[in-house]
């Protein structure tokens, strides 16, 4: 015979009231009236619930569980900080317990009442997760900590590590501008990441610096998947042959692209005021995967140090659960040239 796992969903349908206030009861954590505390106690014991972690919690006042959230774990910038999350978390006896909201982030709030159940130490809050309103006072309600990790904007009041986005797409485009190009389109992204916005801003600003115009044509929004990114580039290429360098939003647009360019007759590489006679295309992103060294010419790009923005988060939530009386902090980290063939 299979017993039924009975939930704190469940606990909190008998009890009439929500899952936080049940959850805020098994952490003793919170102000809960006596008689919502009573009755959420009732329900417990006449469902039969069992108490697991939240019981240990209880009696050791923390549960070395630390919570992520992020949409999708399959892009390499987000395993990466994941990685350099796990690696400080785990060195400090924490345990990770990750939970993705899906590619819409749809799934936000489920997670967030996942890992309030779970009774987590703390929270980290990474990329751009939408839809984040009501969350930080629903945390500070439960004493949980809360940092997000490589979001471009920050929750007010929340520790922020995160990368320097604009100062990547100056890095990036003034590395192109230098090496002989003016005819510098950028590739990918949509036009709601706010991520996306401040690659742009630097962009822009840089070739503004130099005398450059932009082009609002030569600025192209795509998915993120090779294939599709592969299919943007080929377009663009065929359309404005005169371009001579694409500065590309993800790694995934930069691998995409560079078949792209192939596809279009035209070589990858750098020859600056010559690329035009030469017909190659210079290619830079942001980001770096171990495929970037695989293609001929290997790609360069713009590091934006993901395990260290993981490091850097679980560093500073680990400080915050010591003391949740430190000031807000923002950590910003530098991007780094990795120079290669491609560009």
């Amino acid at each position: 015979m299979t017993i039924k796992k009975i939930t704190i969903t469940e606990v909190a349908q008998l009890a009439g009231v929500s899952v936080t206030t049940v959850s805020l009861v098994l952490s003793g954590k919170g102000r809960i009236s006596p008689a919502t505390m009573m009755r959420v106690n009732q329900a417990i014991e006449q469902l039969g619930y069992v108490r697991n972690r939240q019981a240990a919690t209880l009696r050791g006042g923390a549960s070395g569980i630390v919570g992520l959230i992020l949409r999708d774990i399959s892009e390499p910038f987000y395993a990466e900080v994941t990685a350099g999350l796990s690696e400080v978390l785990e060195a400090h006896g924490k345990v990770l317990f990750l939970t993705q909201s899906g590619r819409d982030g749809k799934g936000l709030r489920r997670c967030f009442d996942t890992l309030l159940e779970q009774g987590v130490d703390g929270m980290v809050l990474a990329g751009g997760l939408r839809s984040v309103s009501g969350l930080q006072e629903k945390a500070a309600e439960q004493g949980v900590p809360l940092v997000c990790a490589a979001r471009s904007n920050g929750l007010e009041g929340v520790d922020v590590v995160r990368p320097d986005n604009m100062q990547a797409a100056k890095m990036a485009t003034e590395f192109l501008i230098k090496r002989g190009h003016s005819q510098i389109a950028y590739l990918g992204g949509k036009s709601d990441s706010l991520t996306r916005a401040e690659r742009l801003g630097g962009f822009c600003a840089t070739l503004v610096q130099y005398g450059l115009p932009f082009r609002t044509e030569w600025i192209v929004e795509c998915d993120c998947h090779q294939r599709i990114a592969a299919q943007a580039a080929e377009n663009l290429l065929s359309q404005y042959p005169n371009i001579s360098a694409l500065v590309c939003h993800k790694a995934s647009v930069a691998l995409g692209a560079y078949f792209g360019i192939v596809r279009s007759g035209r070589n990858i590489g750098s020859e600056g005021l010559d690329s035009f006679y030469t017909q190659q295309v210079a290619l830079i992103g942001f980001g770096d995967v171990p495929e970037a060294e695989l293609t001929e010419p290997p790609l360069t790009f713009i590091s934006n140090s993901a395990r260290d923005v993981g490091r850097s988060a679980a560093s500073r939530l680990l400080q915050r659960i010591d003391n949740d009386q430190l000031p807000p902090q923002s950590v910003i980290l530098q991007p780094t040239l990795i120079k290669r063939g491609s560009a």
